[in-house]
């Protein structure tokens, strides 16, 4: 490990504490923060784990660059919503459908063997979807108990 792998995690780290607190600071309940907590948490795994050991291969494969859509979709979403909880449980759901659908395009676009790596890559990616989901389910939960104010 080199000088420069530390920095990166560090600006990492850094820009996802950003993030968390620019998110959770929009937020009044705790389910909105907690919501915020699992996607920032999402992210910050999503691409700590392309930078270290990739999720498609090595880190050096370029069907990992195809993870920067779920990223785009979450901020994309995140800044139409303009952070309020209902458009965030549909940029996470959004974002949820995007995490899911990258290894089906990477394997439409590299067509390899079908093999154990494939099925634990669908696996991964499947987790992944999940916290999207769940964050997007606190999310709507969230806007819920804001109607009911």
């Amino acid at each position: 490990m080199t000088v420069a792998h530390f920095v990166m995690a560090g600006i990492v780290l850094l820009l996802a504490g950003l993030v968390y607190l620019l998110v959770a600071s929009r937020g009044r309940s705790g389910t909105y923060k907690l919501a915020a907590g699992i996607a920032v948490a999402a992210s910050l795994l999503l691409v700590w784990g392309n930078l270290a050991v990739g999720f498609i291969g090595s880190e050096d494969n370029p069907m990992n660059l195809l993870y920067g859509a779920v990223l785009a979709v979450g901020f994309v979403g995140a800044a139409t919503a303009r952070l309020q909880p209902s458009g965030m449980a549909r940029a996470m759901f959004a974002t949820s459908a995007t995490q899911f659908a990258v290894p089906f395009v990477a394997l439409l676009i590299k067509q390899p063997e079908l093999n154990m790596g494939v099925l634990w890559v669908i696996v991964l990616n499947t987790i992944f979807a999940g916290l999207w989901v769940a964050a997007g389910w606190l999310f709507q939960r969230s806007a819920g108990a804001m109607k009911a104010l």
